[in-house]
């Protein structure tokens, strides 16, 4: 070693440079991730040229399980809770944020690009994040901390854009048939930091309406989620019912 670098290296100057922090992709917001059965960046346009006419007073933020009840943007595979949709809001102004295969980071970009932009809803609904726990080339699985970190990023991108509304953020929903389903531990994981980190939120309402959705064994009926993870129409009518009291008078 040279005299000046073991000067260097016995006085300190030279020292191991900290690891860069890993970046949440849950919390990065971006377009289009993964192909589908629709057209991701028609619907996305079709929303941007149908929301002032709606003027919604709710607005459904999320993801298939959102996109698949009802409401404008008429879905022809969607509707599956027509019904409950009917009952709930009956002739109310309510426009479906909801976009199959979405997760966090899509609902930022949305928002981000204008789908909120001049709308003053009484009420947006929230539910997102079960997609941010699947794999693809397109997108890594995250962590229940970094779910939680991007749902929490999109309700502060909410106020900001509907600073009025308030905000009913849903648990995420369970998925699988049995209740010791790998996706059912960490589904609770960012329920239980949604419940601690935004449940006493000013203008935040935390609903998680799990058990609704379970036999008493934990295990989850076809009748209720034929697929173990998108409600059926009974599935809906339980969302329904629970999100009634939350409705603007």
């Amino acid at each position: 070693m040279k005299p000046i670098l073991a000067l260097l290296f016995l006085t300190g100057v030279l020292h191991a440079q900290p690891a860069a922090v890993a970046e949440n992709s849950a919390t990065v917001p971006v377009g289009k991730l993964e192909k589908d059965f629709y057209d991701w960046d028609k619907r996305h346009a079709e929303i941007l040229a149908i929301k002032d006419r709606i003027n919604p007073e709710i607005v459904l933020i999320g993801d298939s399980i959102t996109h698949f009840w009802g409401g404008e943007p008429v879905e022809p595979k969607g509707n599956r809770g027509a019904q409950a949709w009917q009952d709930l809001f009956g002739e109310r102004r309510v426009l479906n944020l909801g976009f199959g295969w979405d997760r966090t980071q899509n609902v930022l970009f949305r928002i981000q690009d204008g789908e909120l932009d001049g709308l003053k809803p009484k009420l947006v609904v929230l539910h997102i994040g079960t997609n941010n726990l699947s794999t693809s080339k397109n997108a890594p699985t995250n962590t229940p901390e970094q779910v939680a970190e991007g749902i929490g990023a999109i309700i502060t991108a909410v106020k900001k854009k509907c600073p009025d509304a308030k905000i009913v953020l849903m648990g995420v929903f369970p998925r699988g048939e049995k209740a010791d389903n790998p996706f059912r531990a960490k589904i609770s994981g960012i329920n239980a930091i949604l419940a601690k980190t935004h449940a006493a939120q000013p203008g935040v309402t935390y609903l998680d309406i799990t058990e609704k959705f379970l036999n008493p064994d934990g295990s989850m009926s076809k009748e209720v989620m034929g697929d173990f993870l998108h409600p059926s129409a009974k599935g809906y009518a339980i969302w329904a019912e629970a999100l009634k009291p939350h409705l603007p008078r």
